[in-house]
């Protein structure tokens, strides 16, 4: 709070520190001189609309930015081999989620987005775990990617949050047993190159594209964050 307090402060600083050098250079050109503080007395709302509007050209800059850095790595995204895949594989419209197990706000964008997934037979999924909330994101991550190797990453992906309470390694192992993954190829596969490379290349391709939070989803060469069925939908029928 104290640093957003400040950061607050330090900007509002610059807008007036702008605004008095707007009011001085037109004074000087006109001859008239500048009083700032009078001018802020009467128009308060000055620093008020100049703050908004740095706010929504520092948010344009940056989605502008992240488009340009998505597009870049637009193959990693989109196309690697080793993700895990929810909905149809061959579907025509892809949609890119990066989620963590651990991550309470990807447990509610769960059911949005099986919803979604329902709706939309021609939707493709690519679900890109990180894990970094706790070492049992780790471990479900792995899980549910070598589950993959036997064609049940959705299942998994599902079971795991579909689990209640705090995710370890005991009900994550009971999320496998319970969609009829062989689990001692489960526990091999956790380790293997594959399932390592697979989530280290999602943790580089998020730092690339500047994912700063999960959950996070990625539609035509654009972030969308919702937890909202109806807002996925809306962006889904914008793409197509």
């Amino acid at each position: 709070m104290k640093k957003l307090n400040a950061l607050y402060v330090s900007l509002a600083a610059l807008v007036l520190a702008v605004v008095a050098l707007v009011m001085n250079i037109v004074c000087c050109a006109s001859g008239e001189k500048a009083d700032v503080e009078a001018a802020l007395m009467a128009k308060p709302e000055m620093v008020i609309n100049a703050m908004q509007a740095y706010e929504v050209q520092q948010r344009e800059e940056a989605m502008k930015k992240a488009e340009e850095n998505i597009k870049a790595n637009a193959d990693e995204l989109y196309n690697r081999a080793g993700d895990g895949i929810l909905g149809n594989p061959e579907g025509k419209i892809v949609l890119v989620e990066f989620f963590d197990y651990s991550c309470g706000f990807c447990g509610k964008l769960y059911p949005a987005l099986k919803e979604v997934i329902a709706n939309n037979p021609d939707l493709k999924v690519v679900a890109k775990p990180m894990a970094f909330l706790s070492p049992a994101s780790k471990y479900a991550a792995e899980a549910s990617l070598a589950a993959a190797e036997q064609g049940k990453f959705a299942e998994v992906y599902s079971a795991i949050f579909e689990t209640e309470g705090r995710l370890n390694e005991e009900k994550i192992n009971a999320a496998l047993t319970k969609v009829g993954v062989d689990m001692e190829k489960v526990k091999a596969d956790m380790k293997s190159q594959k399932v390592q490379d697979t989530l280290r290349s999602v943790s580089e391709l998020a730092g690339k594209i500047q994912v700063n939070g999960v959950p996070t989803l990625v539609l035509n060469n654009k972030v969308l964050q919702t937890l909202d069925a109806a807002t996925i939908q809306r962006a889904l029928d914008e793409a197509k």
